[in-house]
């Protein structure tokens, strides 16, 4: 006879997070906790398609709301679903693309007068003056 054990959707969110691949990596993101105050800036130390693990002094409540605001993808809907010494682990509320969050950011075109454009192209020679 089979025994079932009654799990949390937390728990059940846990696992998940858990055993999804996850990528480590040493960056930072910001974090609002509870959908009030400032931001506070966290390590994140392992993503996931589905959390994340944060290091940060502050502390925080398990079950607490947040929001992850994460390079190349912008904020993030998850839940605080363990805590520990300066540590805590989300549970996003939407899956998202690690990799993403990985690749570097597009670089800014830089914006060079039409005048010198021209002089890019000579790469160490004199600049061709019209007759």
């Amino acid at each position: 006879m089979e025994s079932r054990v009654t799990t949390s959707i937390d728990e059940e969110v846990a696992a998940l997070s858990r055993s999804a691949d996850r990528d480590s990596l040493f960056m930072q993101a910001n974090v609002t906790v509870g959908g009030n105050g400032q931001p506070v800036q966290v390590r994140v130390r392992n993503l996931s398609a589905g959390g994340m693990l944060a290091e940060s002094p502050v502390a925080v409540t398990q079950g607490a709301t947040v929001e992850v605001e994460l390079r190349n993808i912008g904020p993030v809907a998850g839940r605080i679903v363990w805590t520990g010494e300066k540590k805590f682990g989300i549970a996003f509320d939407r899956a998202i693309n690690p990799q993403a969050v990985r690749r570097d950011v597009a670089p800014q075109r830089e914006e060079v007068p039409p005048t010198l454009a021209g002089l890019r192209l000579n790469k160490g020679r004199p600049p061709i003056r019209p007759r």
